[in-house]
């Protein structure tokens, strides 16, 4: 069973919902028992997110954010605002994942970051896709290449689903990365690149409980990237899934 209050959504879930209605999808997310949740674009969004989450009862420990391409000036302001701990990068382009040189720049700048962020109190991370898993240098992943060359300071969320589709053994990649591994990105689906085929969690193909027991502690995030139905009917069974208790 995971403890609501080591859960999350990260609210890309339900992007067209607060496009419709911001108040009205934030208000459904709490309804549905969620405390916490993950904003991305969280310097066009802070006024909306710094009056709805205390209207809610929400919380957002974390957030995503283009930090080694953006200013991150403003984006430490608003995550201090918000009272937001981590920044996490969800995205460098697959081509900078194809060397290890490449991969090593990234983790300089993404060091570099965190030297930034610590000024502001705040944690930077990294999160992955499927590219990164997919990249295998001398028998070993680009993420954990990525990994071997952070500062301490630097945390991992991993995005479980798109490990796997990378082609990693996802429980053996968490047991290696360790306590550098603070936060996972929980989806399931039928483990391929179509996102309209991920559904609420528990309903794919993906060893969800295996992935949890091999991190155990770290902060469980929600995500569909799409969704072929009704997404608060996925975004409700995957609450209900995870704090099950069957679930690790």
């Amino acid at each position: 069973m995971v403890a609501v209050d080591n859960l999350s959504l990260q609210l890309y879930t339900v992007r067209y919902k607060l496009e419709e209605d911001f108040d009205a999808t934030l208000a459904r997310i709490a309804e549905i028992g969620y405390r916490q949740v993950e904003p991305f674009g969280v310097v066009g969004m802070a006024d909306k997110l710094a009056e709805a989450l205390p209207k809610y009862g929400l919380s957002a420990p974390t957030t995503h954010a283009g930090l080694l391409k953006e200013d991150s000036g403003p984006i430490f302001e608003a995550a201090k605002r918000l009272g937001i701990s981590t920044v996490i990068d969800p995205f460098v382009d697959p081509a900078r994942w194809q060397s290890a040189d490449d991969i090593k720049a990234t983790a300089e700048g993404l060091n570099k970051a965190a030297a930034e962020a610590a000024e502001h109190g705040i944690t930077v991370g990294y999160h992955n896709h499927h590219f990164e898993l997919e990249s295998v240098i001398d028998g070993v992943h680009g993420l954990e290449i990525l990994a071997e060359n952070l500062s301490d300071e630097v945390i991992l969320e991993v995005d479980t689903y798109w490990a796997a589709v990378g082609g990693a053994d996802v429980p053996a990649l968490l047991g290696r990365l360790g306590d550098r591994v603070k936060a996972l990105h929980v989806k399931d689906g039928d483990g391929t690149l179509n996102n309209k085929a991920q559904v609420a969690v528990g309903a794919g193909s993906i060893a969800v409980t295996d992935i949890l027991k091999a991190s155990p502690g770290t902060l469980r995030v929600v995500e569909l990237d799409d969704f072929e139905g009704e997404i608060f009917d996925a975004v409700a069974g995957s609450f209900s899934y995870l704090t099950g208790e069957d679930v690790a």
